[in-house]
């Protein structure tokens, strides 16, 4: 089961609209210069209210949703990241299996960016209900953290609220940045024709379905074809329904030759903003399971140099990995891995429409989410207790819980002969045994005193104990 704790947000006043004016309160970031208890990005006039707010509000509905096992749950206030030329809001919902993030874009804002950074923003009840009541075409004054303009509570106490917050939601970062990655878009529908896709989507389908691109629409079956777009639960594009009257477009987005049950991304491009969502394989699996980010994990040069990398990140909307390898001296691979090891800590993330990872950094502890991989963790144990023994170049053997299991190499592909391997044949990332592997192989191998080869290693030290590296991912009951 996930480990869940307690987080605190706190906040100088609660975020309110009032007079034309929304106030949206910040709590303890990271910006350019430092770390802030409640940072001040922007002041100015949001062009677009209508969409603005009614997107704010379907943003705040995902955060606080359970698609799978409906039940009551405490709401997380969205991560909110200013890069200069727009605003980032970003949620979870509260079982992991849905990320949800509003680009409120240049044409969109008008006024004056005070700080670049991270934080939350409180979305509270009275807000919520105040935003559902903006319409018309009026401009609509907005504050991200302005001390001066908020609006202030009676007694002028410190608001602060602890929510729940799970292990699998912060892992969800790391997973959707890796994953999506490597996508590319599949269709692209105008207003009339998305309004038309969206609203003709099945209401109950649990079942995983297939949205295959079809003349200037798009159409549902039962199994993949060309260029199709995995669809799992079309009810978790539900709050874009209310969006549909400010669509310009929508857009799907899919790796290039998908292969059973992937994660989607679904894009509606609003005036001035986009509104994205990122559905997991399946309602009952959050991204916390998917182990999309382990293999880029396993060395100590990974984090090594994510450090220098990190060091050139000034929260750009952009993040350039070729630049970034010049400025840094490294390889393109290797600077591609320092950002996935970023993405564990929640210092990038990745925007499909522009096939761009994007500097920021979660207003959580850094330390706490980067440790959040219990494959990894087990892999690792298994290599400092010496359980990896490689009978040749390509063939390893790792005892683990008093059993040998095999890993093959065969050109690019690896397997393994573990329970977990035969049950997900790779889709969910590596298992521990061939991520210890892995982790050996390219450290040349763990020598022993009498030196020799790699794969002549030392008996193992013990067995180990627990599976903590068969880590399902579905949801707890």
């Amino acid at each position: 089961m996930a480990t869940t704790t307690a987080h605190a947000y706190t906040y100088a006043r609660p975020s309110a609209l009032d007079g034309g004016l929304l106030g949206l309160a910040t709590s303890g970031g990271t910006t350019a210069t430092g770390p802030r208890p409640h940072p001040h990005f922007f002041s100015g006039i949001l062009t677009q209210a209508a969409p603005a707010a009614a997107a704010l509000l379907a943003l705040a509905d995902v955060a606080q949703t359970r698609y799978f096992q409906p039940r009551p749950t405490g709401f997380r206030d969205p991560v909110v990241t200013c890069n200069g030329d727009r605003l980032r809001l970003e949620s979870f919902s509260a079982c992991g299996g849905v990320y949800a993030r509003l680009d409120v874009l240049e044409p969109a804002m008008d006024g004056d960016v005070h700080e670049r950074g991270t934080t939350n923003v409180d979305v509270n009840g009275p807000l919520r209900e105040a935003l559902a009541r903006v319409g018309g075409s009026d401009p609509l004054h907005l504050a991200v953290g302005a001390e001066e303009l908020a609006v202030t509570t009676l007694d002028g106490a410190v608001v602060e609220k602890k929510v729940p917050l799970p292990e699998r939601w912060l892992r969800g970062f790391a997973e959707v940045q890796v994953i999506t990655a490597g996508f590319d878009p599949r269709a692209e529908l105008s207003a009339p024709d998305a309004v038309r896709f969206l609203r003709s989507l099945p209401k109950r389908a649990r079942d995983v379905l297939w949205a295959v691109p079809s003349g200037r629409t798009m159409r549902i079956a039962s199994r993949p074809a060309a260029g199709a777009v995995c669809l799992a639960d079309p009810n978790r594009l539900r709050t874009m329904l209310p969006l549909l009257r400010f669509a310009r477009a929508l857009r799907a987005y899919g790796p290039p030759t998908p292969s059973g049950q992937v994660s989607s991304v679904w894009e509606l491009e609003l005036p001035g903003m986009r509104y994205v969502l990122t559905l997991s394989p399946q309602h009952s699996r959050g991204f916390s399971g998917e182990g999309a980010v382990l293999e880029d994990l396993a060395t100590d040069q990974a984090a090594a140099d994510a450090d220098l990398v990190g060091a050139l990140l000034s929260f750009e909307p952009r993040v350039d990995p070729d630049l970034l390898s010049e400025r840094s001296g490294l390889d393109l691979s290797r600077t591609k891995a320092a950002l996935t090891q970023l993405g564990t800590s929640g210092r990038v993330g990745f925007d499909a429409a522009e096939a761009a990872f994007f500097h920021r950094e979660l207003p959580y502890d850094p330390a706490r989410v980067a440790n959040l991989n219990p494959r990894l963790r087990s892999a690792r144990a298994l290599v400092e207790d010496g359980a990896v023994r490689f009978l040749d170049q390509d063939t390893a053997i790792v005892t683990s819980n008093g059993s040998d299991r095999r890993v093959r190499y065969d050109g690019g592909r690896v397997t393994c002969t573990c329970p977990w391997w035969f049950d997900h044949r790779g889709e969910r990332g590596p298992c521990k045994h061939v991520l210890a592997a892995k982790i050996v192989r390219r450290d040349g191998g763990l020598v022993p005193e009498t030196g020799g080869p790699p794969w002549q290693k030392p008996a193992p030290k013990r067995a180990e104990t627990g599976n903590a590296g068969a880590e399902p991912g579905t949801f707890p009951p």
